[in-house]
């Protein structure tokens, strides 16, 4: 994972309450984590509220907006068509509210490493955790942004539980069925996954990270080999 910039909390900086847009993308969040459907999952079901009760706890702790330099990547490019279509569809508060803060995203790739077509194709930004704005050491919260006709390779994560709700565009993981504005999808901790996106629209999917504070501070991000990841998929 590639060192944060640095920023640093001060007697001037804004806290939450007093920052709307970051408190209604937060309000966004929850709700989606709250009213979303568990499809009769138990682990699904857990994991929903084990991010509503993070969630919360950050809410009402109003903590400070540490600011971060905006970074764009080569996929922000496609940016504004995911939150115009993230905006026709299933999640249109979400597509709004992050609308709202584009001027102060960062986005990355969380790899010392990235394949040039990857990094033509993919970012992320995270809007709660570790690495801020706004601060949190057992949740993160963010958006990953796809390019049209995008394989983002297998991978996993050491003791983080991972879960992504589409916002805009459609997209498969692990060739197994097509998600749409709306779907949640989960993945347990060590659990290889992969994703790809449909030919003509981007992908815009919020995550959700939960785990043990030191590990989502430095989560080691790894793509898995080329070798292991064909072993996997069985080719």
């Amino acid at each position: 994972m590639t060192e944060a910039p640095p920023h640093a909390e001060t007697d001037a900086s804004p806290r939450l309450f007093d920052s709307p847009d970051w408190l209604y993308l937060l309000r966004e969040f929850f709700a989606l984590y709250r009213n979303g459907s568990a499809g009769g999952s138990r682990l699904i079901r857990s994991h929903r509220k084990r991010v509503r009760e993070a969630l919360s706890h950050v809410i009402e702790a109003n903590p400070v907006i540490l600011a971060r330099p905006q970074e764009a990547k080569p996929v922000t490019a496609h940016l504004s068509r995911a939150l115009d279509l993230g905006e026709r569809g299933a999640v249109s508060g979400m597509a709004r509210a992050l609308s709202r803060v584009t001027q102060g995203l960062t986005w990355e790739y969380g790899y010392e490493k990235v394949p040039k077509a990857l990094a033509r194709k993919y970012a992320y930004c995270e809007v709660l955790g570790p690495r801020g704005p706004v601060q949190a050491d057992r949740l993160i919260l963010g958006f990953v942004l796809f390019a049209p006709k995008t394989t983002y390779p297998q991978h996993s994560h050491s003791e983080i539980e991972e879960s992504y709700i589409s916002v805009a565009g459609a997209w498969s993981e692990n060739d197994a069925a097509v998600h749409a504005p709306g779907s949640l999808i989960l993945n347990r901790p060590g659990e290889e996954h992969r994703i790809t996106t449909a030919d003509l629209d981007p992908c815009l999917l919020a995550y959700a990270w939960v785990g043990p504070g030191d590990r989502l501070s430095a989560p080691g991000m790894k793509l898995t080999s080329t070798r292991k990841a064909r072993m996997l998929q069985g080719i």
